[in-house]
């Protein structure tokens, strides 16, 4: 029965190997951090969401390693049969209170804090208004939802106010956008989106998975940034990015919204909770978050010296103030020779083309942590520069 099945998925893999799609996984020995090795060579790491190099800080792992202890390894069950352990609550607590929202509700992760939310809000009479850009979590959670989609295209202000109207006769409507554009590093109009949201009677839902921890004055993200963090009903994000870089997701919202989700989410009635040395280490990066501002700063002047620096020796960079920083080059094939000319200059980034970009769109990635140094940073833009001569004169 197998055989005619393994043909189709030999036929899909060489189609995608063909279209030159293949994503490739590079073993990485030792822990994330600014240097690793990888597939064997000691290289700079410009392409993790490590943003403020807590993944292999010290004081995370001895409260993950103490809570092996305290707590054990995992829940074994989901929460309310019996896996809720009193620090599950308190990192409820914390987040929300970090964050300025009634309550939080834990999941395994953002993707299924996202693929659990709008089922369990949403029916056939609502209408959920979702920016074209969002992350592929936030589409296929909407597809789980019977409300009626609409999109509107990134951050049109214009054309989302058009979607708004055409919802008109919908019982509910929800306007859904990321805090920040993960292939851009484009941050969201959240003051227009929430003027929008008030003049059509809507409410609004951010994932702020790639700004939590990092972006505002305190590290609350994009609507702190914005101003506009009393206008938003709903977060969503991860703790596998700026806090920590392990995994877990969040929502975070209004008292009887996360109650509901409380009774109704699947992943989150179905599925095993956080373990508990996550629980721990998460926790304690909110401490590191909440205690101190260096290293968000160190991160700021670290983006600052790559662009800038990036723009001196003529590179096309697209514009912003956020640490994902694109630098682009059009075309697909030559994105791919920068790239591993790069990793041969021992700088690790990742080239990204059509379908994650659009055509002709072509670009690397460059993402900056507090961890790197500004001599990182400098090694980093020669490397470009090395690689964009090399491939110019092949």
């Amino acid at each position: 029965m197998y055989g005619n099945f393994q043909q189709h998925l030999a036929a899909e893999l060489d189609g995608i190997e063909q279209a030159g799609l293949t994503k490739h996984e590079r073993g990485i020995r030792g822990p994330q951090s600014a240097q690793i090795v990888a597939d064997g060579a000691e290289v700079l790491n410009f392409c993790a969401n490590n943003y403020l190099g807590l993944a292999d800080d010290p004081r995370i792992l001895a409260a993950a390693k103490g809570a092996l202890d305290e707590w054990g390894y995992g829940l074994a069950s989901v929460r309310f049969i019996c896996g809720t352990q009193e620090q599950h609550l308190e990192l409820e607590r914390r987040l929300a209170a970090f964050l300025g929202t009634d309550d939080a509700i834990l999941f395994s992760s953002c993707f299924d804090a996202n693929g659990g939310v709008f089922e369990t809000l949403f029916s056939a009479e609502d209408a959920i208004i979702s920016d074209e850009l969002n992350h592929a979590s936030i589409i296929d959670g909407i597809r789980l939802s019977k409300a009626r989609r609409l999109r509107y295209r990134n951050s049109d202000m214009a054309d989302l106010e058009q979607q708004l109207k055409d919802a008109a006769d919908a019982r509910f409507r929800v306007i859904v956008t990321d805090g920040v554009f993960s292939m851009d590093g484009y941050i969201a109009k959240l003051p227009e989106i929430c003027d929008l949201a008030e003049k059509y009677d809507a409410l609004v839902f951010v994932d702020d998975s790639h700004a939590v921890g990092f972006i505002g004055e305190n590290g609350r993200g994009t609507p702190e940034l914005c101003g506009v963090s009393d206008r938003v009903d709903i977060y969503t994000g991860t703790f596998g990015k700026a806090l920590g870089g392990a995994s877990g997701g969040y929502v975070a919202a209004h008292r009887d919204i996360v109650a509901l989700l409380r009774q109704r989410s699947r992943p989150y009635l179905f599925s095993n909770t956080l373990a508990p040395s996550i629980v721990a280490g998460t926790l304690t990066a909110l401490d590191l978050v909440e205690g101190s501002a260096a290293l968000r700063a160190q991160l700021r002047e670290n983006a600052e010296l790559f662009r800038r620096r990036m723009t001196e020796e003529g590179f096309d960079l697209l514009p912003g103030e956020h640490p994902i920083v694109p630098v682009m080059f059009g075309d697909a094939a030559l994105t791919a020779r920068i790239a591993a000319e790069m990793q041969r200059q021992g700088v690790y980034v990742t080239a990204f083309s059509f379908p994650v970009v659009p055509r002709e769109k072509a670009r690397i990635r460059v993402q900056l942590s507090a961890a790197h140094t500004p001599e990182q940073v400098e090694r980093c833009v020669a490397a470009f520069v090395a690689a964009r001569d090399a491939v110019a004169t092949a």
